[in-house]
């Protein structure tokens, strides 16, 4: 195509655009049909991704339980030999972590049998929401523009691990965007309804990132009060019809509704799950300014590994000067490379122009106060992923779009140019790492095996238990011991090696099943699958 003709078709494409934008609720919707579209396609030219991570193991047992009918399951007879990363066994049988995700997996498993549908709907409606957001932060054009960015964003967009993989963020950043859109409307113009969006993402925010959320909380709460009471506020009968009853009710269902969920698993409504798995098991604090907790009783030594070398470790080493320089390296590394990666490039081309821009106007000083106080907050934890920062999803991308805005105005061709070039960039870069992931062989790869032998079993007649045993190598990254809500009625079920008594009491329940034993010697390796020997419990 020679150069004047495609000139000729950017402009039309982009005339088209600008008369898309003016469509609020149309571009909104077609945002998320553009996201729900690609993730599916990619979902199925992949294939179903098998869950990896301890924390989608987790997360798809919530979802297993919801879908049961249940909010949690009973302590199983047997449960010292399925104790696992991320789960609770006592008081009762569920995810430690809060139940969004798990609920947004459970649309997916009652709906098409599948729950990473469940995962692309909620990438559906994040997309969606931030471009909703945008369009009371920028123009319409622009605020479209974002909606676009974030659906095609090369590693949290459709094909990124947000929408293919059980992990989450994209939850959060739907209720981060929900929160930081209402808030804007409500100073404009106080709605019920945006009251009730802004309530909906708070309640959001509070079951599935509620540390983050609490981050984003403060600033925006405090903004909107300010707001409301100030001498340009709305009338008081205004601001309680229409902001403080609307918000005091739902919110108060919804902390109701938490307490509940909490007692259930827990028994103690302000009881959390993940505080009781903690006291549990862990010995590293959440937080680097925490002391380290006593060893509990492990009874499993590759638990015990895991909480006492690896999780400590990372602890200790942000303890010292040197450790700390490390983790604010990787936490740079890790918002330039995954949350901004390519988006980067306006950001870095206009900073001097953009830093003087950002601080100038009040609602991009609360993007950047907001954005401050949650990375402080990130930092003073002992773990971080990308994943942490998605409720200010939806602010980065305002942040992109205020950039290629700004770099049009001061560099008209430059910022032409950069407007075109950052989505196609991104394209090519999906395109490259779909093609790298279709010719790679993963059938031998880490974390494919267990899904592997599943299928083959699934295969077969009868109900199996697998007792696994791990040699002096394997690392706990890997775990094997993972199984569905209702453990009895599964096809499935696995199982820690333990003391041979055990082992006996275990394979005796299981009488019904056919037994077997796994040893994995080596992650690396194929592992040796082989039938256990059940008369060695006769003598």
């Amino acid at each position: 195509m020679k150069i004047p003709r495609c000139a000729s078709y950017l402009r039309s494409v982009y005339s088209k655009l600008l008369r898309l934008a003016s469509h609020r609720w149309l571009s909104v919707s077609l945002i998320g049909l553009l996201a729900f579209g690609a993730s599916a396609l990619v979902g199925l030219i992949q294939g179903i991704p098998p869950p990896i991570e301890h924390d989608e193991f987790s997360y798809l047992l919530a979802a297993d339980t919801f879908a049961h009918g249940r909010l949690t399951n009973p302590t199983h007879p047997m449960w010292i030999h399925f104790e696992s990363f991320h789960i609770l066994q006592h008081p009762t049988y569920q995810s430690k972590y809060p139940p969004a995700q798990g609920l947004i997996l459970t649309a997916g498993q009652i709906l098409s049998g599948h729950p990473i549908v469940g995962v692309w709907m909620s990438f559906t409606l994040m997309c969606a929401a931030i471009c909703w957001m945008l369009y009371a932060w920028v123009p319409p054009r622009w605020a479209l523009m974002g909606g676009i960015l974030s659906v095609i964003n090369p590693q949290l967009g459709f094909a990124g691990y947000w929408a293919q993989s059980y992990w989450g963020g994209a939850v959060a950043a739907f209720g981060g965007a929900l929160v930081l859109g209402s808030i804007r409307r409500l100073i404009h113009e106080p709605r019920v309804i945006i009251t009730v969006v802004m309530a909906v993402g708070l309640g959001i925010l509070a079951n599935s990132r509620p540390f983050e959320g609490l981050l984003l909380g403060l600033p925006t709460g405090a903004v909107l009060t300010v707001c409301i009471f100030g001498k340009n506020g709305p009338p008081l009968s205004v601001t309680v019809k229409r902001i403080i009853l609307p918000a005091f009710v739902l919110l108060t269902l919804i902390v109701t509704s938490m307490a509940y969920y909490n007692f259930r698993i827990t028994g103690h409504p302000l009881r959390l799950p993940y505080q009781v798995y903690e006291g549990t098991y862990a010995v590293a604090p959440l937080f680097v300014w925490q002391n380290p907790r006593p060893e509990p009783t492990y009874h499993h030594q590759v638990i015990r590994d895991f909480q006492k070398t690896e999780m400590m470790a990372t602890y200790q080493l942000q303890h010292s000067i040197g450790g700390f320089g490390l983790k604010m390296l990787f936490f740079i590394w890790s918002l330039v490379t995954e949350f901004f990666n390519i988006y980067a490039i306006p950001l870095i081309a206009v900073v001097t122009v953009l830093a003087r821009h950002l601080w100038r106007y009040r609602w991009t000083r609360f993007g950047i106060i907001t954005c401050v106080i949650l990375f402080c907050g990130v930092l003073s934890g002992t773990y971080l992923s990308a994943h942490y920062f998605s409720p200010i999803a939806g602010i980065n991308y305002f942040f992109v779009v205020t950039a290629i805005r700004l770099w049009r105005r001061h560099e008209k061709k430059g910022g032409k140019f950069m407007s075109w070039f950052i989505p196609i960039l991104a394209l090519f870069m999906i395109g490259k790492s779909l093609y790298e992931s279709l010719s790679k062989d993963t059938s031998s790869a880490l974390g494919f095996h267990r899904p592997k032998l599943l299928r083959q079993l699934d295969r077969q007649d009868g109900k199996h238990l697998i007792i696994v045993e791990y040699g002096p190598t394997h690392s706990a990254h890997y775990e094997w011991v993972y199984n569905e809500a209702d453990i009895d009625n599964a096809k499935v079920v696995w199982a820690r090696k333990m003391e041979k008594k055990q082992d006996c009491k275990l394979a005796e329940y299981f009488s019904d099943r056919r037994i077997w034993s796994l040893e994995i010697g080596s992650d690396q390796s194929t592992p040796n699958l082989a039938p256990y020997q059940t008369e060695l419990c006769q003598r």
